[in-house]
């Protein structure tokens, strides 16, 4: 089995290569000059955009094919008050060469909305808002001219006091979206209300294919044992990638749209919630060697906080493995093969 990692938005290994600048509301406000305001924000995401072209090129040096997209690269871009504001004319060439890069070097990238993007939400304001937020990611998917192989991974959402309810309400009030939508999400487990079993159960209603958190699965497995989650859960989420490669017409190789997964460490035992800096390659070796054979190939997204560093220095321990005799080769700077 192939697995390929990635790391998320920043790169420490690069100088000066942001994608997230930003400005706040209340500084474009004392600006006064809303025009030139509004000129600033769009040299700022342009300067994100470029910084992220940056960061692709170097990950393509360095192997690495998995990627997620800042959430920030346009300050401000879903601020009620400056919702007569289109930026995109102005950032169409920037947007054209980040997806033309991703295409020509076949990487798999992906945006993961906020938390506040939620449409298990009883309150309609909350929906509206979550709502705008998918139409902003989605926008920019499609300025940068990428199918839909490119996702915007989000969370079910919270209980709000009854939790079978909540996931009704999902179910519902994501169904209402339109195609353009609904055919861009993928849906993860969280780490405190939503467990594995019961995102699955959602997605296999509203036919998304379902990212399997394994630190979230730790901390909140829903009283899973080892044996139901290797051999009943992810049986059913590697189907619902099946499903999204059918409904797509494409392979399950790394060209097409392998199962996907998110990877961390908790950061201490006082805060098992939290990202430590680097990936523990034990239990993460552990969970896919369990699946192994399942899939021909699965995609890793570390969410640890040193980013790319930590991509590098899970690396470096798989070498050491691959030395050992452990089962592992490594196949270049993000892959390895079980």
């Amino acid at each position: 089995m192939i697995v390929r990692f990635g790391f998320v938005a920043m790169s420490l290994l690069l100088e000066n290569a942001s994608p997230s600048r930003t400005m706040t509301y209340t500084n474009f406000a004392k600006l006064g000059d809303r025009e030139a305001g509004l000129a600033r924000l769009e040299r700022i995401a342009e300067d994100n955009l470029r910084s992220t072209l940056r960061i692709l090129n170097n990950n393509r040096y360095s192997d690495i094919h998995l990627y997620r997209f800042s959430s920030k690269l346009i300050p401000l871009a879903t601020h009620e008050a400056l919702s007569d504001w289109d930026p995109y004319p102005a950032l169409a060439p920037a947007f054209a060469d980040i997806g033309a890069f991703v295409r020509k070097h076949g990487m798999r990238v992906s945006f993961h909305p906020d938390h506040f993007c939620v449409f298990s939400t009883p309150r309609p304001e909350v929906l509206r808002s979550s709502i705008r937020d998918m139409e902003h990611h989605v926008r920019m998917l499609e300025a940068m001219g990428l199918d839909e192989r490119a996702k915007c991974n989000i969370h079910v959402g919270g209980a709000y006091g009854d939790k079978a309810v909540s996931g009704e309400r999902f179910v519902r009030q994501f169904g209402e979206l339109g195609s353009a939508l609904r055919g861009r999400v993928t849906l993860e487990n969280d780490d405190k209300t939503f467990t594995a079993r019961e995102t699955l159960d959602i997605a296999e209603q509203t036919g998304n294919p379902v990212v399997l958190d394994i630190h979230h699965h730790w901390v909140n497995d829903g009283g899973e044992t080892p044996e139901s989650l290797h051999g009943e859960l992810w049986p059913r989420i590697a189907a619902t990638w099946r499903r999204e490669q059918e409904r797509l017409g494409l392979g399950g190789g790394p060209e097409g749209l392998p199962p996907k997964i998110h990877a961390s460490s908790p950061k201490s035992l006082r805060d098992p919630r939290g990202h430590a800096d680097g990936v523990e390659p034990g239990p993460l070796l552990a969970f896919l060697r369990s699946v192994n054979g399942s899939v021909p190939h699965i995609d890793c997204m570390l969410e640890a906080k040193a980013k790319d560093q930590a991509l590098a220095w899970l690396m470096e321990e798989m070498r050491k493995l691959e030395a050992a005799g452990q089962g592992v080769r490594v196949v270049d700077g993000s892959t390895i093969e079980l």
